[in-house]
């Protein structure tokens, strides 16, 4: 099935007399006959359901749905896309492990990455998204466990060069995780490029209203993690009746040890009711992520034209100097673009809190247009240096278009840069 059809039908399929609609499951809990039943769960937790912290119906119909959308094997929704981010590298460090990451990624990420993993004694290096391969492979040590980067970064808009990163990444015998939540897999399938992990912010296209904070991570299923370099996964699990997880699970090794440990001991599953209205948003991605483009690209050439702006990254503009590399990955460049106005930091304040109709909000990639300036809000714990290395600019609003009229929002960005 293609991705309109999956996005309607995938990850559940009602029998006779069932409900159309993934019916909400809401319960923590699951009964059995007997003890042994529950004693033969806990020793083989993916034969039947345990309880909401690990699984539960609805949620996992909508991993069922996300997975096949990707071509993966399996995935685990979290209850943030900071909490897949976390889990996705967790599952493969510890302390005294390094992790190679793209510099231009979201800031909440780079917190994430050089602040609190630090704490954790995991290092991360970070690498400009434009090194060469041998660069990318420089910084890889022998202590070096994943490299990591995103499809169209959060705010530079920067598109990874997949297929550079994985080979990379793959001549030290270590996964590649991107995080493609802006693409979305409508956009660009990260798997088909040799990338091994990928994982979301379901709270953005994915759900696209502003109605759940969710994440997920997603497993490819094609990387060898009995190459030497990943005991974990060949070793006895001492926690968990010391289950081999590529002996036990084959190519779906990696997102049931990250259930089986991480969820079950930092619990960060979301509730029924959120995969619900996540779904909502799932089954109309594919017609909305079109009409995103469109709009945006319309927007991007309207910005481009104003002499009031100093630059546009839209990897969807031709001469944009990811163009190509967008023709190469993406089916079309999202609904979020980049500018910087002129005049620096006031002047993009100024013109942020004159628009009337797109809303000045923390938050990106919704059915409604919304406007956030980086450098001054959700980046404001980063240094200039890692400002500068992230590509945000004082003056760079992120702008992103939603589904209303073109016609209007091209109106309302009109009278708002006449205030300048």
């Amino acid at each position: 099935m293609r991705d309109e059809t999956l996005c309607l039908h995938a990850g559940y399929t009602p029998g006779n007399t069932e409900p159309r609609v993934v019916p909400i499951v809401q319960s923590t809990t699951y009964t059995y006959d007997t003890t042994a039943d529950v004693a033969a769960v806990f020793d083989e937790p993916t034969q039947s359901l345990i309880y909401s912290r690990f699984a539960n119906p609805t949620v996992m119909a909508i991993e069922a749905k996300i997975a096949e959308l990707e071509g993966g094997v399996g995935a685990m929704c979290t209850t943030s896309g900071q909490a897949a981010s976390l889990l996705s590298i967790l599952n493969i460090c510890q302390a005294g492990d390094s992790i190679v990451a793209s510099a231009q990624i979201y800031g909440g990420t780079i917190n994430l990455l050089s602040y609190t993993f630090k704490k954790l004694g995991i290092e991360c290096i970070f690498v400009d998204p434009d090194a060469s391969e041998e660069e990318i492979c420089a910084a890889i040590k022998p202590n070096t466990k994943a490299v990591f980067g995103e499809t169209i970064a959060n705010p530079a808009l920067s598109v990874l060069d997949i297929e550079k990163f994985a080979n990379a990444a793959h001549k030290n015998n270590i996964p590649l995780i991107v995080d493609n939540t802006f693409a979305t897999p409508v956009l660009c399938k990260p798997f088909d490029f040799g990338a091994d992990i990928v994982i979301h912010s379901t709270s953005k296209y994915m759900d696209g209203h502003a109605v759940q904070v969710g994440g997920v991570i997603v497993d490819s299923g094609k990387f060898d993690w009995t190459n030497g370099k990943f005991p974990e996964f060949t070793e006895p699990d001492e926690s968990y009746h010391g289950i081999c997880y590529t002996e036990t699970y084959g190519k779906a090794a990696y997102i049931i040890k990250a259930r089986m440990q991480l969820m079950r001991d930092f619990g960060c599953y979301p509730a029924a009711h959120s995969a619900f209205l996540l779904n909502l948003g799932l089954e109309t991605l594919a017609v909305r992520m079109k009409q995103y483009c469109e709009n945006a690209l319309t927007v991007a050439k309207y910005f481009q034209a104003s002499d009031k702006i100093d630059s546009v990254s839209y990897p969807g503009l031709e001469g944009d100097k990811y163009y190509e590399l967008a023709k190469k990955y993406l089916k079309g460049a999202s609904g979020v673009i980049s500018i910087v106005i002129k005049g620096g930091k006031e002047n993009a304040i100024k013109f942020m809190d004159s628009l009337k109709l797109a809303s000045n909000e923390v938050h990106v990639a919704d059915i409604r247009t919304c406007v956030l300036h980086p450098a001054g809000e959700t980046h404001r714990q980063l240094t200039e240096e890692q400002l500068a290395a992230a590509g945000i600019n004082p003056g760079l609003v992120r702008f992103s278009v939603g589904l209303e009229n073109v016609e209007d929002i091209i109106a309302d960005v009109e009278q708002a840069l006449a205030q300048i």
